[in-house]
């Protein structure tokens, strides 16, 4: 007689959500409705590519001033936010190239959850998402199904335009 479980009898089902690779969220305290953010399991916190980043004093307090362009591959929509500063930090990105950044405490909704979260600004184009989500933020959370995009669902999308109902093909007949 075996003293190993079966394999079935070992399997256990998490009581976390499943969310995909890559999913759309929100920084709401920041005025973005929503922008499409990698879930990205092997960076420890969550980074935002931002635009015109600079420091303001403020009653002795230091507010790191931004801009996020939220659809990706696009310039045109514009966010302008601010939020208090709550340090610089060093970090290392994908490529091994290291950086000093600002560090914003902010919430992120995802999945209908209000997170919060420390968020890194980096100015960098080249930035596959807008947004990172590490796992600092998702830990004890969700669970990432590396297979899968877009778990959440997906928004409408801004480029859809319904065809004019009355409008019909015309076919030419043979004679």
């Amino acid at each position: 007689m075996s003293t190993v479980p079966h394999a079935a009898q070992s399997l256990t089902v998490s009581p976390l959500r499943s969310i995909g690779w890559r999913e759309y969220a929100a920084l709401p305290s920041l005025g973005i409705g929503r922008i499409k953010a990698k879930i990205d399991t092997g960076a420890r916190s969550c980074a935002l590519h931002a635009v015109g980043i600079r420091y303001v004093e403020r009653h002795g307090v230091t507010w790191v001033q931004f801009a996020v362009h939220p659809r990706q591959r696009s310039a045109k929509e514009i966010v302008h936010c601010e939020a208090p500063l709550v340090e610089e930090r060093y970090v290392t990105d994908s490529g091994g190239k290291r950086t000093l950044r600002p560090v914003i405490a902010t919430l992120v909704t995802l999945a209908e959850q209000l997170i919060p979260i420390e968020l890194t600004l980096i100015a960098r184009d080249e930035m596959g998402f807008r947004m990172l989500i590490g796992r600092q933020a998702i830990r004890g959370k969700f669970v990432v199904d590396p297979g899968r995009s877009f778990v959440l669902g997906r928004p409408p999308s801004r480029k859809f335009k319904a065809k004019h109902p009355s409008k019909k093909p015309v076919r030419k007949k043979s004679p």
